[in-house]
């Protein structure tokens, strides 16, 4: 397909409009307005939901999960509807799926610290091809239940989800999803440092404020 200077423009254009959306703090919120304060003053320090789970509010973290998801869907699906119907295929869905994915990293509003993407990841995938969004859901939920241990669960998952989207034809898309998936491991690198020392907290367990 022809990556013309029009299809370059909306991408490109959509790639920001993700972002401002993407960007949007709600673990940081949601907490706040439940009256929790500032969520970044405890265990990693993360805006996602996995740290808002520290809290004990799991209804809190299920919605700050949505929450986090759908800012990365909505940008998508309404992209990928205006590629569509403007004969641009696929790239301005993934430029809005990149600039909320990026957004959520690096917030505007927080000075540019923000959460790991995992969820944001797991919005784009859903918006762009779903049936890596099943692969990635299946195999977090059986890791958690194995493991207890969230960023496992999630790196375990993103290394998969590029591999299964090329055996089943998707492209670019799949390309999309490895560039992605290396840049959640790289948001993960401490993780993976705790992980291989044996000290990576399991899910539910309360950490110490953060530094």
């Amino acid at each position: 397909m022809d990556l013309s200077g029009e299809t370059l423009a909306i991408t490109l254009l959509a790639l920001a409009g993700g972002y401002l959306c993407g960007s949007i703090p709600f673990g940081l919120v949601i907490t706040r307005m439940a009256g929790l304060g500032d969520i970044r003053a405890i265990g990693s320090g993360n805006i996602g939901m996995t740290n808002v789970l520290r809290t004990g509010h799991k209804k809190l973290a299920a919605l700050t999960l949505l929450a986090d998801a759908l800012k990365g869907t909505l940008p998508v699906l309404l992209a990928l509807w205006w590629g569509r119907n403007n004969g641009m295929g696929p790239y301005p869905a993934m430029g809005a799926g990149l600039g909320a994915f990026l957004g959520h990293l690096f917030p505007v509003w927080l000075g540019f610290k923000g959460g790991k993407g995992v969820a944001t990841y797991l919005g784009v995938l859903l918006g762009l091809a779903w049936p890596g969004f099943l692969t990635f859901a299946a195999i977090w939920i059986g890791c958690a239940a194995i493991t207890r241990i969230s960023s496992l669960s999630a790196l375990i998952a993103t290394l998969a989800v590029p591999i299964v989207l090329l055996f089943l034809g998707y492209g670019s898309v799949a390309w999309f999803f490895l560039l992605m998936s290396i840049i959640v491991y790289a948001k993960h690198h401490p993780n993976i440092r705790r992980l291989m020392n044996g000290t990576e907290p399991r899910m539910g367990e309360k950490r110490e404020p953060a530094a």
